[in-house]
């Protein structure tokens, strides 16, 4: 019970309900014999920890980033992801360049993409998953014990399962991992660090006019920034109608760890008044935040929500 509870205190933390994972990033280069391995661990879309290439150590990223596991546990973790990235590129370079004549890859360079975690769902437990992509592109995955390989890299992945399938001691480890140690030291994160992700910030917002789009038309800008936590709802509307032709940015980073998103609209030039921007978030208590285009300054949204005018 006490997992769950910590699971709606984070779904409810963000405004969304929908699974937590935590996982694990590696990205390895192999460039003229020489490889180098970036990685990164991430709380849903939080990161918390960082792969120190040069001592090959874990930096975590926030005081409860270790969770609560013990140092011995967290040591070991490290020199396990010192095993397995000697392991892995062995072997793929095993698979796909000394071996490579037969696959025809005409190059001696790629680029590895890993993903590995678990998930939290609200009554069904922990799901564990990894994926392997090289050059961008999907190659085998594993569920539970099994490894399963991408139709479209046809022998090339096939091969590359059938010898993994046949490393019980690999295959028994990675199912551990993400089955046993990954939901411990998830749930671990997510008590160790409740105080930091049930933490509020509300958006603040301002309305301005971009690049002129054409003849007699109007870009108009919706920003909202110093946002926390990262979920977060902006459209332009005219009363409760949203409107068609919104194109919504990336939500960036600010330096303090909040966030900042824009949502702009292409108008004719006659028919900006009486539309407004609202922006919903979690942190607002369900009072919408409402911005009009050019008047109505101090006026109620329809349902309650704040209600300033930029122009």
């Amino acid at each position: 019970m006490f997992h769950f509870c910590l699971f709606y205190l984070y779904s409810f933390a963000t405004g969304f309900e929908k699974p937590v994972s935590f996982h694990v990033i590696q990205t390895t280069s192999f460039r003229n014999y020489s490889w180098v391995h970036l990685g990164s661990g991430w709380l849903g879309e939080l990161q918390t920890h960082r792969w120190n290439i040069s001592s090959g150590a874990i930096i975590y990223l926030y005081p409860w980033s270790r969770g609560n596991f013990s140092n011995k546990e967290l040591m070991d973790l490290e020199r396990l992801f010192q095993k397995y990235f000697s392991e892995h590129q062995e072997f793929y370079v095993f698979l796909l360049m000394f071996k490579g004549a037969s696959y025809q890859w005409p190059f001696y360079t790629f680029d590895l993409q890993v993903t590995a975690g678990c998930e939290v769902h609200s009554g069904k437990g922990f799901l564990g998953f990894m994926q392997v992509a090289i050059q961008g592109c999907y190659f085998i995955s594993f569920q539970n014990e099994t490894c399963l390989s991408s139709p479209m890299n046809g022998r090339k992945a096939q091969k590359a399962c059938n010898l993994l399938n046949l490393n019980e001691a690999f295959t028994q480890r990675l199912h551990r991992l993400l089955s046993n140690t990954c939901p411990r030291f998830t749930l671990g994160l997510l008590d160790a660090g409740k105080a930091h992700l049930q933490q509020q910030v509300k958006p603040e917002a301002w309305l301005s006019s971009g690049p002129s789009p054409g003849p007699g038309h109007l870009l108009l800008v919706c920003h909202v920034s110093g946002f926390y936590p990262k979920p977060v709802w902006v459209m332009w509307v005219r009363g409760e109608q949203e409107q068609q032709g919104i194109q919504r940015g990336d939500i960036l980073p600010n330096a303090d760890g909040t966030w900042y998103l824009q949502a702009t609209l292409d108008v004719a030039a006659g028919e900006a008044a009486g539309l407004a921007c609202r922006v919903k978030h979690s942190s607002l208590g369900g009072q919408d935040l409402v911005l009009h285009w050019g008047g109505k300054s101090g006026t109620q949204a329809g349902d309650g929500g704040i209600s300033s005018s930029r122009a």
